[in-house]
């Protein structure tokens, strides 16, 4: 009996520590810093890895803790990096972030950030990870207008647009998929 109940204890653990394996986030290979995403066996609904995965991301949404990093910019990290786990070439995968509203202050330097909030922006390393990966950021010239935004303040690389209508617009009609959450 004491057997049994070892050798079903041992079952048990081994089971949990499977489980528990499977149920890790994992970053990169693209984005090593940003977007940990989990891995998915056998799914149902398979990847057609010959097309190119085009995706805008409409950012509007910020934390109202400026210290907080936003969730949403990093939702382009997690599409790059769990495409790439499932071996879609990163040459087939395309992401802009079209920033507008209360997240326009994500994309700013520090040193603007410190300037207006008292703190380093919390995003600021992950916004250039992003641009040196290939993904484009663009700022609704009119919310940096709303927002008192010049363009000397953002960080580098960021694109300035006449509205985050515009480019949504614009990129859509060049075969981006809107994403939004």
């Amino acid at each position: 009996m004491k057997n049994q109940l070892a050798f079903l204890f041992f079952i048990a653990i081994l089971l949990t520590t499977k489980y528990m394996q499977s149920q890790t986030k994992e970053t990169g290979p693209i984005i090593m810093n940003y977007g940990a995403v989990y891995k998915v066996e056998n799914t149902d609904y398979k990847i057609n890895t010959n097309k190119d995965l085009k995706a805008v991301f409409d950012i509007m949404n910020s934390p109202e803790d400026n210290e907080k990093r936003n969730a949403s910019i990093e939702t382009a990290a997690r599409f790059l990096n769990m495409h790439a786990q499932e071996h879609i070439p990163a040459n087939k995968l395309h992401a802009i972030l079209v920033v507008h509203s209360k997240a326009s202050k994500d994309i700013i330097t520090n040193k603007a950030y410190k300037k207006r909030y008292g703190k380093d922006n919390p995003n600021e390393d992950m916004i250039k990870t992003l641009l040196k990966a290939g993904v484009q950021v663009i700022l609704c010239g009119q919310s940096a207008g709303s927002r008192n935004i010049a363009k000397e303040d953002l960080i580098p690389g960021v694109q300035l647009s006449l509205s985050a209508m515009t480019a949504l617009i614009q990129l859509q009609n060049e075969g981006y998929s809107l994403i939004k959450f």
